[in-house]
């Protein structure tokens, strides 16, 4: 099977870029696969499933766009403020976050406000998903990292932290997480709740990704990412990526080969290959894409990719789809008891192609 994936990138400048990429051989070839002006503000957060982009922008709005057919496939209207955070939990809900405070969660059956959080009394800067989807961790500008239980859909525990986190990650096993204040990560035990470790980056940290359990990427106000082992909090490699700070990581396996991409403020999406064996050894640049914009979130849409809860649940799985290839309708409304006092949820449903461009396919240098 064909290794092919589309890198997702947004900017300030409103639109979203698709980057086809694909291997041949020993070689990742690539072209530009569409752009689309998805907002009328500049984008702050993407975030895929095996299906659907989601993105979120300042014009608070969060977009859906179908990314098997490349049609848009509505608009979510919720939220007060810029949205600052947004993530799949596989096929079945995508959770959001944003300045008002509150957190959503969406059912992409339907695509309903299930729920909705008043999480912060500030803004809300980052969410996590637990990789079980029982729990979620969420940090704003209140100084509290908080726990929900998404099963019973309440508030599980509040720390008071002593400054304003703005990033927070699960692990891959779910037995630990970060949570991220200026240049420092601090490291918990999921069992303990404690603080088993702190890496110190040398410059404010603008994004982590684990790669591992065992390792993690880490990307600051500087051209160089680091990767750190977890248990030491010692570097174990650094390397320059870019010419400019690097400001988003994302992080996949493909073909049992990790690679983690990065973006920058000098406009380039770079892809790295990672060896776990070796990892003190700089990573691999496999290719690199030249947006000539300035770039703020990432992400890597997998259309090969299945989400093992979601197999482990095909019935869920088959109706998502069977719903989502029914004839959109131009506008829905739904009302929730959770969401009357926050307003009315409007899910706008378009079908307008995506912008693509068709060019001839050539290697990455």
């Amino acid at each position: 099977m064909e290794e092919y994936m589309e890198l997702v990138v947004g900017c300030y400048e409103q639109v979203l870029f698709g980057y086809r990429v694909h291997r041949e051989g020993e070689q990742w070839l690539s072209s530009a696969d569409f752009t689309h002006h998805a907002h009328t503000a500049s984008l702050s957060v993407v975030a895929v499933n095996n299906r659907f982009v989601a993105t979120g922008s300042k014009d608070e709005t969060i977009q859906i766009y179908d990314m098997k057919k490349k049609v848009e496939h509505g608009a979510l209207l919720h939220h007060n403020g810029t949205i600052t955070c947004l993530q799949f939990y596989g096929n079945t809900h995508l959770l959001s976050g944003a300045e008002d405070g509150l957190i959503c969660v969406w059912n992409t059956k339907k695509w309903e406000c299930q729920q909705t959080f008043k999480a912060h009394k500030g803004q809300v800067l980052s969410l996590s998903i637990h990789p079980s989807g029982k729990l979620a961790l969420s940090v704003g500008t209140d100084k509290t990292l908080r726990t929900w239980n998404l099963v019973e859909g309440r508030s599980a525990f509040i720390k008071n932290i002593k400054k304003n986190a703005h990033i927070v990650q699960w692990s891959p096993s779910g037995d630990k997480y970060v949570v991220v204040i200026h240049d420092k990560v601090d490291v918990y035990q999921l069992e303990t709740a404690a603080v088993i470790g702190t890496i110190n980056n040398p410059k404010r940290i603008s994004s982590v990704q684990f790669i591992t359990d065992a390792l993690i990427a880490v990307a600051g106000d500087e051209e160089v990412i680091r990767l750190y082992d977890t248990a030491s909090q010692k570097c174990v490699c650094e390397f320059k990526a870019h010419e400019n700070r690097v400001k988003n990581l994302h992080v996949f396996e493909l073909e049992e080969t990790h690679i983690v991409v990065s973006s920058s403020s000098d406009g380039f999406v770079k892809m790295w290959g990672i060896d776990t064996e070796k990892v003190k050894t700089p990573p691999s640049l496999f290719c690199e894409v030249s947006t000539s914009a300035r770039l703020t979130c990432l992400s890597v849409w997998l259309p090969s990719a299945v989400d093992h809860k979601e197999e482990a649940n095909r019935d869920v799985t088959a109706s998502t789809v069977k719903d989502c290839d029914r004839p959109k309708k131009k506008m829905t409304q739904s009302k929730t008891a959770e969401n009357k006092e926050a307003g009315e949820t409007q899910v706008i449903h378009k079908k307008r192609k995506l912008e693509t461009k068709q060019k001839k396919k050539k290697p990455m240098k």
